[in-house]
């Protein structure tokens, strides 16, 4: 990859690593659907703006309802199920969750026809399955109803995301990040708005939650997406997706070293398991090279 490249791959690792931390915290002030509503508002709103301040022209020719489809699962969905879920099982076991979302990326793909499976990818998928079973089956915490609705929260929030994304790609070719970006986020903020007469604010926000949730938005959510569909166009999809395997290592040592969560032998062996097994699905482990036949000289 080009330098250019490699530090919006850096970038994203680390935003959205870090991200999981910041959620936790706005999650505690706004509630889990007031930390997606208004965190969607604020990141398409702002881009608005700034596209309007520096005369950026923006094409959203491609009609509502491809940008709700996928404000409603890659953004509301996926948000959602994480917001409900981390708070409930922890960082680190989300961020190993999260990185699921390659494989049932193909699945989609597959369904859809966009892609073609390999038998490399096959064992991939069975590999991550397996993974999943070690991360959920075998925590260090006491297997309660909580536990079993936020994996399931983050679970279907990945299957969200991973949808919108293949949608995305099949339906929005011709659209620019930009408009991606925002059309989407603004679809998933009025999506998610309605679910905030069940799910009111959890506290009375201080100027340092509205600075944790300005930093979510604009940092980890409009910038982030921007620089993601970027690099999608720069070195393709599937080795774009594959930042996910780095954004489930930091986030996993934030959660050990910052948040003190314990996970067991067990569930470290089903997070090596499914990033192997994404790894099998995005075909980037290095093929072996043929042997070129001997031929002698006449």
């Amino acid at each position: 990859m080009k330098p250019g490249a490699i530090a919006a791959y850096i970038f994203l690792a680390v935003a959205w690593g870090l991200s999981f931390l910041l959620m936790l915290r706005v999650v505690e002030t706004f509630g889990w659907v007031g930390a997606v509503t208004i965190r969607c508002f604020i990141a398409s709103l702002m881009l608005l703006l700034i596209a309007k301040l520096t005369g950026r022209k923006l094409n959203f020719s491609a009609g509502w309802r491809a940008f709700s489809i996928v404000g409603a699962t890659t953004v509301a969905g996926q948000l959602v199920g994480l917001s409900y879920g981390t708070p409930l099982i922890g960082t680190a076991m989300a961020a190993i969750i999260v990185a699921t979302i390659p494989l049932f990326s193909m699945l989609i793909s597959q369904f859809w026809g966009l892609e073609k499976m390999t038998a490399q990818g096959l064992v991939g998928l069975l590999l991550g399955a397996g993974g999943i079973i070690l991360l959920v089956g075998f925590p260090t915490v006491p297997v309660t109803l909580s536990f079993v609705l936020g994996c399931g929260a983050c679970l279907v929030g990945c299957i969200c995301a991973a949808f919108g994304s293949n949608y995305a790609s099949r339906s929005l070719k011709g659209t620019g990040s930009w408009e991606i970006t925002i059309g989407s986020f603004l679809a998933g903020g009025f999506i998610t708005l309605p679910l905030l007469l069940a799910v009111p604010f959890r506290a009375i926000p201080g100027p340092i939650d509205f600075f944790y949730l300005f930093t979510l938005a604009m940092v980890m959510s409009a910038l982030t997406y921007i620089t993601y569909f970027w690099l999608v166009s720069k070195i393709g999809a599937t080795k774009a997706i594959s930042v996910e395997f780095a954004v489930t290592i930091i986030a996993v040592l934030i959660g050990a070293l910052v948040l003190h969560e314990p996970l067991s032998v067990l569930q470290l062996g089903g997070a090596v398991v499914i990033i192997t097994g994404c790894m099998l699905v995005l075909g980037l482990f290095p093929r072996r090279k043929q042997p070129v036949p001997f031929m002698p000289e006449t």
